[in-house]
């Protein structure tokens, strides 16, 4: 065989390096200007530098705060969720779709909903006044929690996020699970080791790579979630469910501060690119 000289190599990246640096190169570099500039809708072709005014704007912002706050604590919350009770799933019904695997389609059917629409659908079903489910809770038992105002939309966010996308990390520890070769079990289970000891000392070690993509793939989904939250609840009740996606939308749309906007967005991805390299580094440290 072959091998490919460097001159080729480079040949073959060239495509690939000239498609980034058109479709993401000079969009950071405009987002970039526009960070240190004062620019509206109307001066979008020649801002005017001003420096890190907007970085100090978003900053001292309280609101922005409030909302990467709500985006860390609704990613920890629901991918923690998913993950848990996708590992569950995965383990417990391997058996049942080991002969059926016609079984899978029905649980993948969330995944192939619209963010927007589930949290429209959501919306309806959990409508204070209009809704079934506290109409028909009143009836069964006098009362009904409402569930979309300033002291339930979180945890009712979290249930519908967590309802929506379980079924992707099911979808991933299954695979990781059936991938496990059958002697390795039945090599515990002949030592005397129970059905708990082996997934906590077999499967468990074998599937934590997945384990801890899948986490980190829900979390980072979680973080930037705009569809569900802003289609079912909005930034809610005096912003108790502004997320940083939302929070990033109304500065650009709602007040036109699209200095403002664009400098929020470029923090978060700075934050973003420092966890993500801490997490490299430390993957590498673990291999050595």
């Amino acid at each position: 065989m072959a091998l490919v000289t460097r001159a080729e190599g480079r040949m073959y990246l060239t495509p690939l390096v000239g498609f980034l640096l058109l479709f993401l190169g000079f969009p950071a570099i405009v987002n970039l200007i526009y960070s240190v500039s004062t620019v509206t809708f109307e001066t979008l072709r020649s801002p005017v530098l001003s420096g890190f005014g907007n970085y100090v704007a978003v900053l001292n912002d309280r609101e922005f705060w409030s909302s990467a706050w709500f985006s860390l604590c609704f990613g920890i919350l629901t991918a923690s969720a998913e993950c848990l009770i996708g590992l569950f799933l995965a383990i417990f019904l391997a058996p049942l779709l080991s002969k059926r695997p016609v079984l899978m389609a029905p649980l993948m059917l969330p995944l192939m909903v619209a963010p927007a629409m589930v949290g429209l659908m959501y919306r309806l079903v959990l409508h204070e006044f209009a809704g079934p489910v506290p109409y028909y809770l009143f009836e069964w038992f006098g009362d009904s929690p409402a569930f979309l105002d300033i002291d339930n939309a979180f945890r009712t966010l979290v249930v519908v996020e967590t309802l929506q996308w379980t079924p992707f990390a099911f979808l991933l520890f299954y695979m990781a699970y059936s991938a496990i070769p059958l002697d390795v079990r039945e090599a515990s289970s002949l030592d005397g080791a129970s059905p708990f000891e082996i997934v906590r000392w077999i499967d468990l070690p074998l599937m934590k790579p997945t384990l801890v993509i899948a986490f980190f793939i829900r979390f980072i989904d979680g973080f930037r979630v705009f569809d569900n939250v802003y289609a079912l609840t909005g930034s809610g009740a005096g912003g108790s469910t502004t997320s940083l996606s939302i929070y990033i939308y109304q500065a650009f749309f709602k007040e036109g501060a699209i200095g403002k906007a664009v400098a929020a967005s470029v923090i978060l991805f700075l934050a973003s690119f420092i966890v993500l390299h801490g997490l490299n580094r430390l993957a590498g440290r673990r291999k050595r």
